[in-house]
């Protein structure tokens, strides 16, 4: 069972601010200081600072975090086997194009026997992460980047990233160079997003950025964005998943770039999660 200071200490991780870590606890603020102290002082270091007003994590705090979010995952985990019932309970996080394009049939094929149980939450990659974080994901599926010193991942298949057009627009099947790109009306996901990210990485690299287009447009949902896309109202970059067999949408492809991306199994160390991904992987 975990210690109710490290669940004081995973608040304050979250809220980084000690106030609003109390009135989540339901407890004083010098209650939350004394808890935090006892910690520090348990393991010998500082976990926490103030630059300012500004409160921060020290490198020692970052690890403890890392190994204590481990163990709460573990601990949930051990809380639901412990319980008196059968059948294999999955808790899954997965990023947009994933969720929506991808895992259909891999998850179809899991809740055909009736013994499983599935939640699956699907989000961007930022609040799909802070979600395996705090323990809510046996595992999760991530399109875009993420910090590899911190998680564990194994991949679960290559995609081409590719850009995105209405049939009746100019480029579509074709081959375009850089520069043509910048007179269009780009539609891009929102920030946090693998596609986003991806596509903003490969501009920088190349000195341009999203602001050298003539007009940007932003889309959170995936459904309206390729709607807009086939209507001719703009193009975008995404994975091929999500044209699909949309006769409406249209690849194209820029000079001397031809990209693919992982899709990748992402989990915390030390938590079980390569049972999961393996009972998942079996359908």
């Amino acid at each position: 069972m975990l210690d109710y200071r490290m669940q004081t200490f995973l608040i304050l991780c979250e809220t980084m601010n000690y106030r609003e870590a109390a009135q989540r606890l339901h407890i004083t603020q010098p209650a939350v200081t004394q808890q935090i102290k006892y910690i520090e002082d348990y393991y010998g270091c500082k976990l926490f600072l103030y630059d300012g007003r500004t409160l921060s994590k020290t490198e020692q705090g970052k690890i403890l975090e890392r190994n204590v979010q481990s163990m709460n995952l573990q601990e949930k985990k051990l809380k639901s086997e412990l319980l008196p019932k059968s059948g294999n309970y999955l808790s899954i996080g997965a990023t947009k194009t994933i969720g929506e394009f991808v895992i259909t049939e891999h998850v179809a094929g899991y809740l055909s026997d009736k013994n499983n149980y599935l939640k699956i939450d699907v989000d961007n990659t930022v609040n799909i992460l802070a979600g395996l974080d705090r323990g809510e994901y046996d595992f999760a599926l991530i399109e875009g980047l993420f910090n590899r010193s911190i998680y564990e991942s194994r991949l679960y298949r290559r995609e081409p990233f590719v850009g995105l057009c209405s049939k009746k627009h100019e480029f579509a099947g074709k081959t375009v160079s850089l520069g043509e790109l910048f007179g269009e009306n780009i539609l891009l996901r929102e920030e946090g997003s693998g596609t986003r990210e991806i596509f903003q990485r490969f501009l920088e690299e190349r000195s341009y950025s999203i602001e050298d287009f003539k007009r940007v447009t932003v889309v959170g949902n995936f459904g309206l964005l390729r709607q807009l896309v086939a209507g001719n109202c703009g193009i975008t970059f995404a994975y091929d998943a999500v044209a699909g067999n949309d006769s409406n949408l249209k690849r194209f492809f820029i000079e001397e770039w031809e990209a693919y991306r992982e899709f990748n199994y992402v989990y915390l160390p030390h938590t079980g999660a390569e049972r999961a991904i393996k009972l998942f992987e079996s359908y």
